[in-house]
C-alpha cells in the first residue's frame, strides 16, 4: 500500500497533523533520528526558523544473526534492549553492553565527526523537542531517542513519523507529551513499502542541512 510519493509528500502529511502555530510560538527544536528524518525535518521547517539536528544511534545485532536487532545505543550511550529477544537467543548482557560501546566508539563517533564536524548535539535542556523519523518498524530507534532526550531535561518531548505500526504508536504515546502520526497501521510491513520513492540521501545534503 503506497501512502507517499516521496519524503516531501510524507512531510506534508506530517505538517497537516502538527501544531504549526504552537511550534513557532514555542520555538520547538526538530531532532531527526535517521538520515531520512533529516530530510523530513528540512521539509517541515520550510522557511520557518526551526533548529534542526540529528541524534545519532546504532543497532546492536544478535551475534549469530546480523538481521536480528537486540538493542540500540545512542550517541550519549543510552541503551534500549529487547529483553525477550536477548533471552530467546541466550545472549549474555555483557555482550550487549560491549557491542553497544563498540558501536558507539567505531560508528556513532565517526558519524558525529563526519556529519556534524564533531559538534555536540544541540542543547535540549529546557527546550521543546520534536523527534522525527520517516517511519518505524519495531519502534526501537524511537524508544532509544526518547530515552536519550528525556535524560537531557527537555521542557517537553514530542515525536512524529508519517507512518507507524499501531502497537508502536500505543507503546510510544505514553512516553511523549504528544505523538503525531497521520497513518497508524494495524498490519505494518516495512517503511519502504509505503513510499513510491525512497532515495538514498547524499551525505553532503545532510551536512549542509545540519550546518545551516
Amino acid at each position: 500500500m503506497i501512502l507517499f510519493e516521496n519524503r516531501k509528500a510524507a512531510a506534508q502529511a506530517m505538517i497537516e497533523v502538527l501544531p504549526r502555530e504552537q511550534m513557532l510560538r514555542e520555538e520547538w527544536v526538530l531532532i531527526a533520528i535517521s538520515e531520512g528524518g533529516v530530510i523530513l525535518c528540512q521539509e517541515i521547517k520550510g522557511r520557518k526558523p526551526f533548529k534542526i539536528d540529528w541524534l545519532m544511534g546504532a543497532s546492536v545485532m544478535a551475534p549469530n544473526n546480523p538481521e536480528c536487532e537486540l538493542g540500540r545505543v545512542s550517541e550519549f550511550e543510552e541503551l534500549v534492549i529487547i529483553d525477550d529477544l536477548v533471552k530467546a537467543f541466550g545472549v549474555q548482557y555483557d555482550y550487549i553492553y560491549g557491542e553497544a560501546h563498540r558501536k558507539h566508539e567505531e560508528k556513532i563517533l565517526a558519524s558525529i565527526y563526519h556529519f556534524r564536524k564533531g559538534r555536540p548535539l544541540s542543547v535540549l535542556e529546557g527546550k521543546r523537542v520534536l523527534l522525527v523519523d520517516q517511519g518505524t518498524e519495531s519502534g526501537l530507534k524511537l524508544m532509544c531517542a526518547i530515552k536519550t532526550v528525556l535524560a537531557q531535561g527537555p521542557e517537553a518531548l514530542y515525536a512524529s513519523a508519517p507512518v507507524m505500526p499501531r502497537e508502536v504508536y500505543s507503546a510510544v504515546e505514553p512516553l511523549c507529551d504528544a505523538l503525531f502520526c497521520p497513518h497508524v497501521l494495524d498490519d505494518y510491513i516495512e517503511t519502504s513499502c509505503y513510499y513510491s520513492e525512497l532515495e538514498s540521501v547524499p551525505d553532503e545534503m545532510i551536512i549542509n542541512i545540519l550546518g545551516e
